[in-house]
């Protein structure tokens, strides 16, 4: 095991990794619900199930065009919205590269809140028409049930359990368990969790994370921390030889540390984001999956990717494709 001590770099606060888990969805009393054009939409006859766990990103798909900005139709949520004068959103504003407060600007920024500017230029014409309400990973269903906010980016997994309280965008990121290590590390090949043997390795208490690496790493030194936080730190004392964790996550870590890389590798767990919308506002979710499809189109979601996460990651990538058919 290598104890390699060496200075502290700054460290900066991320997120927890949520944890994803699946269930059945059984909705027994389907409620109306609005189209994109505003206008009722008669409940559709009952399938079962509804979720599954291989078909839990299957959202609801656009109705045409997405309407010009400032013309949203008439009793519409995006009217509603539009009326008000601005998008609320739900966010993370310590999760390093998805959304975190930049201490030169005072700005919550990132790649999800790239993805909140979209939504509010599509229905403002202004990317700026928006107000954050900064949220922690256990408040993302309360706040979207309760309709403190329209919408909630704060990298949320999608799954079956989560569809009973709630509505899903399309995925607009497919992260992963991935594993970061030093750079010398790296460098001689260490590069996946069959090449950890004998390494160190840090992972948040009580998370999917460690579990995961336990059983794909089961020759590595497994070393815990309260969050991937503590890991860093344990990391930058030279504690721990490598962290691992949602890619996302492990990129905002290798942001801080200059000896800290995420070589290209496989993701060894699929961790579909999606953009989290009240369940009755399913003219909101068609809408938000047009500005998706949008962004792929016009290629903002390739620069918003490139800006925020590939240079940590290491690879490039593409917008997921959607997957629809889901029936309100």
């Amino acid at each position: 095991m290598s104890r390699r001590a060496r200075p502290l770099a700054a460290l900066v606060v991320v997120a927890a990794l949520a944890l994803a888990g699946c269930g059945g969805y059984d909705e027994t009393e389907p409620r109306p619900v609005k189209n994109v054009a505003g206008g009722p939409v008669a409940p559709a006859t009952p399938q079962a199930p509804a979720c599954d766990p291989a078909g839990a990103t299957r959202s609801y798909e656009p109705t045409g065009a997405l309407p010009a900005a400032g013309a949203m139709p008439a009793g519409s949520t995006m009217a509603d919205i539009r009326r008000r004068g601005r998008l609320i959103a739900g966010v993370s504003a310590d999760t390093y590269l998805l959304a975190s407060n930049n201490p030169f600007t005072g700005q919550i920024e990132g790649f999800d809140i790239d993805m909140v500017e979209q939504v509010a230029k599509a229905i403002f014409g202004d990317p700026k028409a928006y107000e954050l309400k900064v949220i922690t990973a256990a408040d993302r269903l309360k706040v979207l049930e309760e309709e403190t906010v329209d919408i909630v980016v704060r990298n949320m997994t999608i799954n079956c359990t989560r569809w009973q309280s709630i509505a899903f965008s399309t995925e607009y990121y497919r992260s992963g368990q991935k594993i970061l290590v030093r750079q010398d590390l790296a460098d001689d090949g260490k590069d996946s969790p069959a090449e950890l043997d004998g390494v160190t390795v840090c992972a948040p208490t009580g998370t999917s994370s460690l579990d995961n690496i336990r059983e794909q790493a089961p020759d590595a030194f497994i070393e815990e921390a309260g969050n991937h936080t503590g890991c860093l730190a344990l990391f930058q004392q030279g504690d721990v030889d490598a962290i691992t964790g949602d890619d996302t996550v492990l990129a905002g870590l290798a942001a801080q540390d200059p000896y800290a890389v995420v070589p290209p590798q496989e993701t060894f767990t699929d961790e579909p984001y999606g953009i989290g919308v009240n369940k009755e506002n399913v003219d909101l979710v068609r809408f938000v999956n047009g500005v998706l499809e949008r962004m792929r189109t016009d290629g903002s979601w390739q620069e918003s990717y490139k800006r925020w996460l590939q240079p940590a990651l290491n690879v490039p990538a593409t917008q997921p494709a959607p997957v629809y058919g889901r029936q309100p």
